[in-house]
């Protein structure tokens, strides 16, 4: 069984974070390691993490030593992982219990680097609101909309090299990942299940419009090298596709 490593940044999540943490635990595929990322420069919160964690000896704690960002967090996860998979999830998202194995097998079974699923959004009582259906993306149509759950995706860890990494940005930073990973031919392929539960949160939703819209336009003028004016349409196109899924 090939060794996955899930990575977790951590701040400010410990209403939520022992069901998530559990979702993990409990996965029927068992070989993994868990890489638990404090970013926050209090350390109130890190004892309860100890705690909750010192029975299982597949995860480890890395703490930062002043808040970094989500993105950031995750490129340390990724240099400290061991394993030939990755998997990233969320402090207060949720894997069902097959999660692992069965999105291990259909890359395996198809010899694709890079997966992701369909995932149910839930709210902060886990009550079912929505739900996403995960499609097959390449770089083109992922431009133009972000529809990829981070919490869903596995990926094989040699394709993150050279310029492939989180950026430092507050909202976004997984959009230019998929982005990156995407330019080099990849298709991000899809399992329609849903085996992960997103949650919405008020405070997932604290971050501004204009750090949004911001952090939009820097995708494509600084990561993607567009011009002024393309960095605007892809925005507008963005921005649209967006508010037709609200």
């Amino acid at each position: 069984m090939n060794l996955v490593s899930v990575i977790i940044p951590y701040f400010k999540k410990k209403k939520y974070f022992k069901k998530t943490l559990n979702s993990i635990l409990r996965q029927s595929y068992r070989n993994l390691e868990i890489i638990i990322i404090y970013d926050d420069a209090n350390l109130a919160e890190l004892a309860f993490l100890k705690k909750i964690t010192k029975k299982d000896k597949r995860v480890f704690i890395k703490v930062n030593k002043k808040n970094l960002g989500a993105g950031l967090s995750r490129n340390i996860g990724i240099k400290a992982s061991q394993g030939k998979f990755i998997a990233f999830i969320d402090a207060d998202d949720i894997w069902k219990k097959n999660k692992i194995y069965e999105q291990l097998k259909f890359m395996k079974k198809n010899k694709y680097k890079i997966s992701h699923t369909s995932y149910e959004i839930i709210n902060h009582n886990d009550k079912k609101l929505s739900q996403r259906v995960a499609q097959n993306l390449d770089f083109a149509n992922l431009s133009k909309s972000c529809d990829i759950g981070l919490s869903t995706v596995v990926l094989e860890k040699r394709l993150i090299k050279g310029k492939i990494k989180f950026p430092n940005l507050k909202t976004k930073e997984d959009f230019v990942f998929w982005l990156k990973i995407t330019s080099r031919g990849i298709i991000i392929h899809a399992i329609d299940k849903n085996l992960t539960k997103w949650r919405k949160t008020p405070k997932s939703l604290s971050s501004s419009v204009i750090r949004k819209l911001l952090d939009g336009y820097m995708v494509y003028r600084k990561y993607l090298n567009y011009n002024v004016f393309k960095s605007i349409y892809f925005l507008i196109i963005l921005s649209f596709n967006f508010l037709k899924k609200v």
